[in-house]
């Protein structure tokens, strides 16, 4: 049975990551009723690795509230220091700590266990057993359910193979003194590879692609882009120029066809770290150009055979290797609500308002990148998500649509 919620309920927005808090702030200020599930940051909180800094720059990294009166600069201000543009990934958890205290002070930190059709909207059972009834349901759960796992992979045990945002790994000190494999050529295996050293690991890495790529540093193009008189301002600097400021601009960048959107994102966010990485990954040996084809066990240890016939053994494989939505992941969704919505390679397919194929079921985030672009897979996207969401929503009338077929009629309002 519900306890203290109102049948009247509009809105329910599941998790409270940057992108839920940010669409409950627009959805309330825009006169929609709201609750918002999750617990605060979670993903950032509990599956990256300590000692991890924010890629993306200060001016997009910024949660977005309506009025913007909660932004980074804000929250240096409340803190009585300068804080580092740098930023550390547990100061940027503290920050959206502080967001949602005063965006969304009435967080309900319960677990949601699922999401099902009823006959006026949904049934969202949290994991207490209570019940909750909504017209409309946000679904902002952020990728923790979607890390990238290799096949080549499946037979390792967990004790010798995990991805970089297991729970396990949110501290790199466990691997101190251990042999540790990173797979993978990206800001997330580059920096983990570096952690790894400075926590005292003997650390190597293997990738495919043919050389490491690292992202150049250069101040004063940027210094000169992010000038209040430059009208093509890119606070995200997702990708190269020129391409950064149609990726901030979803509705230009989803004019073009599909194959030059491909590209752009290739261009964008393909495998590279940071350059101020450079100094902090000295000394550790790289493996590139080469694939991986076998992974099995050698007594204690991980042996990856690769495919110019190499072996290499380590005590530990951490698997860098980004994550891939895959909507069938989120098992809140009740089975029959994930066949509904209409999908395409993993990700849902969403209208211009972030609704789905499902009448007032939403997705924002990452599950968003390919209907909107890879904006949505990064903090700098959390703005335009939440005016374009509410601003769609706020003209929706109530709908009242019978359930699924498979799904259960117990417990409608």
């Amino acid at each position: 049975m519900d306890k203290g919620f109102s049948s009247s309920l509009l809105f329910a927005v599941v998790g409270a990551g940057p992108y839920g808090l940010s669409v409950a702030s627009h959805l309330r200020a825009a006169g929609l009723e709201v609750r918002v599930f999750g617990k605060a940051m979670d993903f950032w909180d509990s599956q990256m690795p300590k000692g991890m800094l924010l890629r993306s720059p200060w001016d997009g990294s910024h949660l977005a509230d309506p009025e913007q009166k909660w932004t980074l600069d804000r929250y240096e201000q409340s803190q009585g220091k300068q804080l580092s543009r740098r930023m550390p990934l547990e100061e940027f958890v503290r920050y959206g700590k502080w967001f949602q205290a005063h965006a969304v002070p009435d967080l309900d930190a319960r677990h949601v266990a699922a999401v099902e059709r009823a006959a006026d909207g949904f049934q969202l059972t949290l994991e207490d057993g209570d019940r909750v009834w909504l017209d409309g349901v946000v679904i902002a759960a952020g990728i923790g359910s979607f890390p990238n796992i290799p096949a080549v992979f499946s037979t390792l045990p967990a004790e010798l193979v995990s991805h970089t945002s297991a729970p396990a790994n949110r501290d790199l000190r466990r691997f101190a003194s251990r042999h540790v494999l990173v797979v993978g050529g990206g800001q997330s295996a580059i920096e983990t590879a570096a952690l790894l050293q400075e926590g005292g690991a003997c650390v190597q890495v293997v990738m495919r692609q043919p050389a490491l790529r690292w992202l150049k540093n250069r101040p004063r193009i940027e210094r000169l882009m992010d000038s209040k008189a430059n009208p093509f301002k890119a606070p995200g600097k997702i990708g190269p120029l020129g391409i950064n400021w149609l990726i901030e601009h979803p509705f230009l960048f989803t004019g073009f066809p599909r194959g030059m959107q491909s590209w752009m994102t290739y261009r964008a966010i393909r495998p590279a770290a940071s350059g101020w990485l450079h100094q902090r990954f000295a000394g550790i040996p790289v493996v590139a150009g080469r694939e991986i084809v076998a992974a099995d066990t050698q007594g204690s240890k991980a042996r990856l055979r690769l495919r110019d016939g190499s072996e290499h053994a380590a005590d530990h494989v951490l698997l860098g290797t980004g994550y891939k939505v895959d909507l069938a992941k989120y098992s809140f969704l009740s089975p029959a609500l994930r066949g509904a919505v209409r999908t395409e390679g993993g990700y849902p397919l969403l209208n211009r308002g972030f609704e789905s194929s499902v009448p007032g079921l939403y997705f924002v985030g990452a599950t968003a990148a390919h209907s909107f672009g890879p904006l949505c897979r990064f903090v700098a996207g959390t703005r335009f998500t939440a005016l374009t969401l509410t601003r769609y929503a706020r003209g929706k009338p109530r709908l009242r649509i019978p359930a699924l077929p498979c799904e259960t009629k117990e417990g409608q309002r």
